[in-house]
């Protein structure tokens, strides 16, 4: 009688989703407690939110609405309510103000990080899941608030080592857009209509001129064959908003007068601190809650792709003011702003630019040989010592530790076998040094006879002897 075989899963990634190593989680960390002095110098204090949130809280606000669960990664709970993954970390902050309003101080200032998901069609640096980086000012009206998260952007980007003229803040108003749909007969009632239009538009980097024309009209279909629907506009709608978008900007209509305003006043602040902002009508942002001003942080330098090419990477942050999202709980209308770096995004970005070394500190790698305890508190005085050390714990054959240690990228292999400890000794082998060296050996045997990168000290000169291999190393 024969037994079913067990049923084995694949090993593989969900699409759209990636794994992530140890060097670029450093880079990472690093950029991020880069960003996060910048945001506390300027008296933001952290907030921090769940993955989850009610669904009804999220709103439908995202740029991909037509994708299933609404762009949005969904499930029901226990007592059949359906939950989402955030989307981004705007929407859970606008819901944390309705629920703590009465207690928290006005305006209330905060930044946050933390991965957000988006159920939308993957593809070459479009990941379902990524990391973002915010700061808010809920609770005040005044261009002054806008203008600040302008200038501590600014900030950030330049402690993370870009330059003049490798990044400008492009700043635009929602209310100069409504003011052109407004003319061309979209009515902001037609929320449907009204954002296929504003996210065609967010898209003009991307697709060019005539890719967002077939958006605003009958729709678009991509390389891979996929049609997106458009808005169905008229020939001179689309020639209206086209024409506002890719010039100067068109001033119609009061609403319109009210968004030119805004930005002057904004931008009179800025000036005085900062020439790396300025005026763009061909900002939008595809997110549809954004009332008035919005913005973009963006690189103007290539970075080469996936396939080697140069391109222009283009936006690495952006935001604006929204001031109706908290009034979906209350009722009542408060004033917010923000803006969201793009971690990943930028981090790549810098990488590339050699602005962001995501190499770890040197490993020193403790051998294990008779005495597993030796070997732990050698490894642990090390640490104390400040240096980055690990004990091994697989086979005892000291071939095999040595080729995990080459395998690991360790700089030093420490070795205290019975004899050593018998003599009051340790021996050190310099692994960084000796890869570099043997790079111009020819012969092996003699590289082994020679041995110049493993030396012998007393054990009690441990810690000197590791600084001073370290010093010297490669």
């Amino acid at each position: 009688m024969s037994k079913d075989k067990p049923t084995r899963p694949k090993a593989r990634l969900p699409r759209g989703f990636r794994d992530r190593s140890g060097a670029e989680l450093l880079a990472e960390r690093r950029m991020l407690d880069t960003i996060r002095r910048v945001y506390e110098s300027y008296g933001f204090s952290a907030l921090e939110t769940p993955a989850f949130e009610y669904t009804d809280a999220l709103g439908k606000f995202l740029p991909d609405v037509d994708r299933p669960n609404a762009g949005v990664f969904s499930l029901r709970d226990d007592d059949e309510q359906w939950m989402s993954l955030r989307y981004d970390l705007t929407a859970p902050l606008a819901r944390y103000v309705a629920e703590n309003f009465q207690t928290l101080p006005k305006p209330f200032r905060r930044y946050q990080v933390g991965p957000v998901w988006r159920n939308e069609k993957p593809g070459p640096g479009r990941y379902r899941e990524f990391t973002q980086f915010d700061a808010d000012t809920v609770g005040s009206n005044s261009p002054a608030a806008d203008a600040e998260l302008l200038m501590m952007v600014c900030d950030a980007l330049e402690a993370l080592g870009l330059r003049k003229g490798e990044y400008v803040v492009k700043i635009n108003s929602r209310k100069f857009l409504d003011g052109v749909l407004e003319i061309a007969g979209i009515s902001p009632e037609d929320g449907i209509g009204r954002g296929i239009v504003l996210r065609a538009l967010d898209k003009l980097d991307r697709l060019g001129v005539e890719g967002v024309r077939d958006l605003l009209g009958s729709g678009r279909k991509d390389e891979s064959g996929d049609f997106t629907r458009g808005a169905e506009l008229r020939p001179n709608q689309i020639d209206m908003i086209m024409s506002f978008t890719i010039s100067n900007g068109l001033l119609v209509s009061e609403i319109g007068h009210q968004g030119a305003e805004e930005i002057e006043n904004i931008l009179s602040l800025v000036r005085r601190y900062s020439d790396r902002v300025r005026f763009d009508p061909s900002i939008i942002r595809g997110l549809d809650y954004y009332t008035g001003p919005v913005f973009e942080a963006q690189l103007l330098f290539p970075v080469k792709n996936d396939a080697g090419e140069d391109v222009v990477f283009g936006s690495v942050a952006g935001g604006g003011r929204y001031d109706d999202l908290v009034a979906r709980f209350t009722g009542q209308q408060v004033p917010a702003t923000g803006i969201s770096i793009g971690v990943s995004r930028l981090m790549s970005a810098l990488m590339s630019r050699g602005r962001l070394g995501g190499e770890e500190t040197p490993l020193v790698f403790v051998l294990t040989m008779d005495d597993a305890a030796a070997s732990f508190a050698m490894a642990r005085e090390l640490r104390e010592a400040g240096f980055r050390a690990e004990t091994y714990v697989g086979t005892k054959r000291v071939p095999d530790q040595l080729k995990y240690a080459d395998k690991r990228g360790a700089a030093i292999a420490v070795i205290e076998g019975s004899d050593e400890r018998a003599k009051g000794e340790v021996t050190l082998k310099d692994l960084a040094l000796g890869a570099e060296m043997a790079k111009t050996i020819e012969s092996r045997a003699h590289w082994v006879k020679d041995r110049p990168a493993q030396i012998t000290v007393p054990r009690a000169d441990l810690v000197r002897q590791v600084r001073l291999m370290l010093e010297r190393a490669p």
